[in-house]
């Protein structure tokens, strides 16, 4: 399967480009900002499969050109793609009232906008049964546990779970099936920098490992879901 993973220079999409890699049947593309984050990611899975194909492209979805890499896409994937999964995001941790305007506009850029635009970019290379698979947070999801601080990153990860039941409606006819999984507690860099004395009971590679399989086959069994994958939140 063609398959993109953006914000695949750590954590939880880091561990899902490794895990994806395994299988001599996919072809990634991973997307991320730091291309030195990338280029060890290659190494590792070279490491750990000598045979696997993996593209790391250096890119940034909210500020980058979108042209190109359309064009980089369709030349590696033949012009199509199987599956996107929207990991790439960002995190403000500050009291409300001392988050500004400027913090609200980069969490909505990071964990919203630049999903948007992919999805919007990359949609004419989208046959049928294409699976798009937003990465969101239970601090997204409506009546869920909410913690003093992450009122900017919240939001917008509530504005992408609701583009999830929007887009998987608009997309029927095209019979591409959208979902996202709204993840809980995660041993990352975020979740350290969100809550730094807790541990997580789940590590990275291991939810890694779920959102890879669930990206691959969920779609025969979920579209349009926000979906919890949580044991705490956090």
């Amino acid at each position: 399967m063609n398959i993109i993973v953006t914000g695949a220079s750590s954590g939880v999409g880091f561990e899902t480009v490794l895990e994806l890699i395994l299988s001599n049947h996919h072809k990634v593309i991973a997307l991320a900002r730091s291309q030195e984050k990338l280029t060890r990611l290659l190494e590792i899975a070279k490491g750990l499969n000598p045979e696997c194909t993996l593209y790391p492209i250096a890119f940034d979805i909210v500020h980058d050109d979108y042209e190109d890499l359309r064009s980089s896409i369709a030349t590696r994937f033949d012009n199509r793609i199987e599956i996107l999964i929207n990991n790439a995001g960002a995190l403000v941790n500050k009291p409300f009232i001392k988050t500004d305007e400027t913090d609200f506009v980069e969490m909505l850029q990071s964990n919203f906008l630049g999903h948007v635009r992919i999805i919007q970019s990359l949609l004419p290379l989208m046959p049928q049964g294409t699976h798009i698979v937003n990465v969101g947070s239970m601090g997204g999801v409506q009546g869920s546990a909410k913690f003093s601080g992450l009122s900017a990153y919240s939001a917008s990860k509530a504005a992408l779970a609701n583009l999830t039941e929007c887009l998987a409606q608009e997309l029927t006819e095209q019979q591409i099936s959208v979902n996202c999984l709204a993840l809980g507690s995660v041993q990352t860099e975020m979740l350290e920098a969100a809550f730094p004395d807790y541990q997580s009971p789940v590590m990275a590679f291991e939810m890694g490992k779920y959102v890879a399989d669930f990206a691959t086959t969920g779609h025969k069994f979920f579209n349009g879901k926000i979906l919890p994958v949580a044991v705490t939140t956090p």
